[in-house]
């Protein structure tokens, strides 16, 4: 069993597939708590720190609705659903009293990391052109603007990872700059990454959307190891290497 979002209310449905109906239940709870907070929301909706500035570089992924909304849904996500869930009414209103209080700082400092994020990635839409003179490398930063950018990036990225992707932006105009310089180099360095891309994506398809931790970590490991192959100065928090990834690969299919 698990809540659904209905748009004005939520219903309860049964799932065949516990994952599925884990997704369900938390957009559902979700929802009980914006209608909780209302008043909040409704607040934030008006107040959201710089969003007219914010929508115009988000304009080519969606709109100023769509982004003001998931910056909230960020809040309230961090505000009121630690887990465990809440489980009964009463651990639900303990938990809408609880994130009541916090949900305005989380909000801004929500909008703040947004704002961040969309800064890091105009200053890559502008960059990118002069990639074209280079098929594979552009086809592989599209590939990889596409998959950190989706319209939901806010929503859908937890947020620990969120705050390091000015960062992975950044490494990639730094890389266009390194590619113009020297193409043979951005190429080698390229192949060297090439086989650990291409097992991630073999075994993020087999799974067919299906969740899988350990995937979703090495999925991290490969923009840091974007950075410190294609921009070493702007540092990883962990030392990594083609090396260590093809370690850590190996011991996660055994």
């Amino acid at each position: 069993p698990a809540l659904v979002d209905r748009g004005a209310h939520c219903d309860l449905d049964v799932f065949d597939d516990p994952d599925e109906a884990r997704r369900h239940h938390r957009a559902g709870l979700l929802k009980l708590f914006r209608l909780g907070l209302r008043e909040q929301v409704k607040f934030l909706e008006k107040n959201l720190p710089d969003l007219t500035k914010m929508s115009m570089f988000y304009m080519n992924l969606g709109t100023q609705e769509e982004l003001r909304d998931q910056i909230i849904d960020c809040a309230l996500a961090q505000a009121c659903l630690a887990e465990p869930w809440p489980a009964d009414a009463e651990a639900f209103e303990a938990r809408r009293q609880e994130g009541k209080g916090r949900l305005g700082l989380l909000a801004q400092e929500a909008a703040r990391l947004a704002h961040a994020v969309l800064v890091e990635y105009a200053a890559l839409q502008r960059k990118l052109p002069q990639a074209k003179p280079h098929a594979a490398a552009y086809a592989d930063l599209q590939q990889q603007i596409g998959a950190l950018m989706p319209k939901w990036f806010v929503r859908d990225t937890p947020h620990a990872q969120l705050a390091h992707f000015p960062r992975y932006l950044k490494a990639a105009v730094a890389r266009i700059d390194k590619l113009r310089a020297d193409p043979a180099r951005d190429a080698r360095l390229m192949a060297e990454m090439a086989p650990l891309l291409t097992q991630y994506q073999r075994a993020r398809a087999a799974l067919k959307g299906a969740p899988d931790p350990r995937l979703d970590e090495f999925r991290w490991l490969l923009e840091e190891l974007r950075v410190a192959l294609f921009a070493q100065e702007l540092r990883t928090p962990m030392p990594v290497s083609v090396k260590r990834l093809a370690k850590a690969w190996e011991s996660m299919r055994r």
